[in-house]
């Protein structure tokens, strides 16, 4: 289950790098017409910075999506080899999550 979690907040961390960036790269592209060369210099050091953050959450990404899928495989392989204790944990799931929802 803490997998799970890891896992879940592995991709909030990604959406919200993915904000984060595309935040970074509309303010580049609004201070684009503005002078200065000290400003131009962090200009582009900032578009290095993000083309860098982009090509390692790519790779975190796919990383992600692999662990995913063997995750998934690994759960269709468990199911079918033991189809009766996959129906009974989902039934005592079923159970638990109805007591909760019913104390309420």
């Amino acid at each position: 289950m803490d997998k799970l979690a890891n896992e879940a907040s592995k991709e909030q961390l990604i959406a919200d790098f993915k904000v984060v960036m595309a935040d970074a790269e509309a303010l580049l592209k609004a201070t684009a017409n503005q002078g200065g060369e000290k400003l131009a210099e962090v200009r582009a050091k900032a578009e290095e910075s993000l083309l860098v953050a982009k090509a390692r959450i790519a790779d975190a990404q796919e990383a992600l999506m692999v662990r995913t899928r063997e995750a998934a495989k690994a759960t269709d392989v468990y199911v079918h080899e033991h189809p009766w204790n996959a129906v009974g944990v989902a039934a005592a799931l079923g159970l638990f999550i109805g007591f909760l929802v019913g104390r309420r």
